[in-house]
């Protein structure tokens, strides 16, 4: 994995030394703990004012490494990368790229039913053709683009969300249940129609500041979510069904919400039968900024104590057929995904099956008890009092 060492990288590795998580920084590629009473958790060092200063100033302990921890990770005795995140909840942006909103309107109309969605895409693309590229949401072309397609039937809940004025935001998975780089990822096995969802995450505090982003894998059941908008959390919220990773770039004077917006992420899925898929997710066509993503997540309407993960969503929706003629894309057990970015590095996951793969066994009470026991609780909280929390978590920016 190649990265930018100019950046500020943390993340999350399992030390087996300790049988619980630290937190970790890079250095010339060498991954160094600085779990500290003052940040024992990811939540509170995001949540100190300067992050970036805090991670500078710590001496901290070498571990090892970055290739010998990515080589080991996904071995259960070894040191491994985590999900970065920790007592974050994790969220996500659906529809959030006009382009790929026509595709959720296709796996609604064909109930889930690949065979269908070939027929419904070719009609959807005669009538809309190439005019979704540069549609922002709640614009007046959005409008326009929204009663063509009702006039001819094809109106859809998706429709509302993809260039409406209000964004979907749901929870993708339960705090800590996320899983990292090298580990596996898995699909519910009554899926039979599915794909990777490659985006950028943006790490946020109880504020409402982007404190940084990451990569993620939005594991997405076409089939399931296609039967109905109301599966959505079957469909999403699995074991292991996110991922997220390696490392959270703090935004510094190296990397901002600029780079974010113009992020070309890669993905290429490797399957063991020698196939191989490649694609892409460009930031630049988002319909919605980012910023107003978060905006439409935090506020006086909702409040996140302990910040928040926010996957932005993705362009990437595969039309590919893998065997079948006009069945599309969708996994085979053991593929391998990786999704790349030039700034952010590259998060690699193995697909399974999610009752397969490693039950999630580490929640918020044994992270508690695991700091506790090494000490690290004395000042637990130091990065943000619970009064000011409350105060301060109703004034998003």
């Amino acid at each position: 994995m190649e990265l930018d060492l100019q950046g500020t990288f943390v993340g999350r590795v399992w030390l087996p030394a300790v049988a619980g998580p630290s937190l970790v920084v890079l250095r010339k590629g060498v991954l160094v703990d600085i779990t500290s009473s003052t940040a024992p958790t990811m939540r509170d060092l995001l949540e100190l004012d300067d992050p970036v200063g805090f991670v500078r100033a710590e001496t901290g302990s070498r571990i090892g490494r970055m290739e010998e921890v990515l080589a080991a990770s996904g071995q259960r005795d070894a040191a491994r990368f985590l999900a970065p995140c920790d007592l974050q909840a994790v969220k996500a942006c659906g529809v959030t790229f006009a382009r790929s909103m026509i595709e959720r309107v296709i796996e609604e109309r064909a109930a889930g039913d690949p065979a269908r969605a070939a027929a419904i895409r070719d009609r959807v693309a005669a009538l809309v053709g190439a005019s979704l590229r540069d549609l922002k949401a709640g614009s007046a072309q959005a409008v326009k683009v929204k009663a063509a397609l009702v006039e001819e039937g094809l109106w859809s809940q998706y429709l509302e969300v993809g260039i409406g004025p209000d964004a979907e935001v749901f929870t993708k998975a339960q705090v800590l249940s996320s899983v990292g780089h090298g580990a596996e990822v898995g699909l519910h096995p009554i899926s039979s129609w599915n794909n990777p969802e490659p985006e950028v995450v943006l790490a946020v505090d109880s504020r409402g500041r982007v404190r940084g982003a990451t990569l993620g894998n939005d594991v997405n059941l076409r089939d399931v979510e296609g039967r109905s908008a109301l599966l959505l959390g079957k469909a999403k919220d699995n074991n292991a069904s996110c991922s997220i990773g390696p490392f959270i770039r703090l935004f510094d004077e190296t990397y901002s919400i600029e780079d974010v917006r113009n992020a070309v992420l890669h993905l290429r899925v490797e399957g063991e039968d020698g196939y191989v898929l490649t694609g892409h997710s460009s930031m630049h066509e988002i319909s919605r900024d980012p910023l107003d993503l978060v905006a439409q997540t935090i506020g006086a309407h909702h409040q996140y104590p302990d910040g928040f993960m926010l996957f932005l969503g993705t362009l990437f929706a595969p039309v590919e057929d893998r065997d079948v003629a006009g069945q599309g894309f969708t996994h085979k057990i053991g593929d391998t995904v990786t999704i790349s970015n030039d700034r952010l590095g590259a998060l690699v996951n193995r697909v399974r099956l999610s009752d397969e793969c490693a039950p999630w066994t580490f929640a918020a009470s044994h992270l508690m008890r695991n700091l506790a026991q090494r000490g690290l609780l004395g000042a637990y909280g130091a990065g943000a009092k619970g009064s000011e929390l409350v105060d301060a978590s109703r004034k998003p920016g």
